[in-house]
C-alpha cells in the first residue's frame, strides 16, 4: 500500500510541475473574487525533481512490509 501511495504522490508532483512549466498565470475564482497565481521560476523544476526522487524511492520499498 505504501508503495502505491508514494508512486501516486511522485506522479502527481511531476504532472503539477509540468503544468507549471506550461502555464504562466492561473486565475481562480473564489468567494473573495478572482485571484491570480503566478508560480515562481524555480517551482516547476523542484516539483518535477522531487517527484522523480519519490518515484525512485517507491521502487525501492519492499513489496511486503511487515509493519
Amino acid at each position: 500500500m505504501w508503495r502505491s501511495f508514494f508512486l501516486a504522490v511522485g506522479i502527481t508532483l511531476i504532472i503539477i510541475g509540468c503544468e507549471c512549466l506550461i502555464v504562466d498565470t492561473a486565475s481562480m475564482i473564489g468567494e473573495g473574487g478572482p485571484r491570480s497565481v503566478t508560480p515562481p521560476s524555480w517551482a516547476p523544476w523542484s516539483m518535477m525533481s522531487t517527484g522523480a526522487v519519490i518515484i525512485i524511492y517507491s521502487f525501492t520499498i519492499p513489496k511486503r512490509m511487515n509493519a
